[in-house]
């Protein structure tokens, strides 16, 4: 099911994973998620849908407490960082923009609980995941910026 602004249900964790695998298939280098949402609200099965679409074979596991995971085989890499356990000023001393300012960076990054960012990307994805106990989740899929990329077709398939 879609709305106007972007809005998809996602009945369970396969048609979560598919959503991601969309997004692997498809997204161009450069581009950076910020995924939002609950405690298992399905960002986790996201990446992995997403590392899939992009054809990396190692198990895509919640970096936690490593805060940063990257995958280099596949069509693109991919950086997947978790800043749950973190505060604003440690994320600060990381200097996590080189994920999205460097011209050098040529994958995907993917950042769960975005809201520790202290500066967000001019340019990324927006995708709120919420869980709904009779009909699985909700995701809301929202450019900002000038994130240049058709959500239509990836979106129409889950019509």
């Amino acid at each position: 099911m879609i709305n106007s602004c972007n809005a998809l249900i996602l009945p369970n964790c396969d048609t979560t994973k598919s959503l991601g695998e969309k997004l692997g298939e498809n997204l161009p280098k450069g581009s950076v998620l910020l995924l939002r949402g609950d405690l298992g609200a399905g960002k986790t099965t996201l990446v992995q849908g997403i590392g899939e679409g992009l054809g990396i074979a190692d198990a895509i596991v919640s970096p936690t407490f490593t805060l940063i995971n990257e995958y280099h085989q596949g069509r693109l890499p991919l950086y997947h960082l978790d800043l749950y356990r973190l505060e604003p000023e440690a994320v600060t001393r990381l200097y996590l923009e080189q994920y999205w300012e460097e011209e050098t960076i040529s994958g995907i990054t993917a950042i769960e609980w975005p809201e520790k960012l202290p500066l967000l990307p001019l340019n990324y994805l927006e995708i709120q995941l919420s869980y709904r106990e009779k009909t699985g989740r909700k995701a809301i899929l929202q450019p900002v910026g000038d994130f240049c990329f058709n959500l239509s077709q990836i979106v129409q398939s889950f019509v």
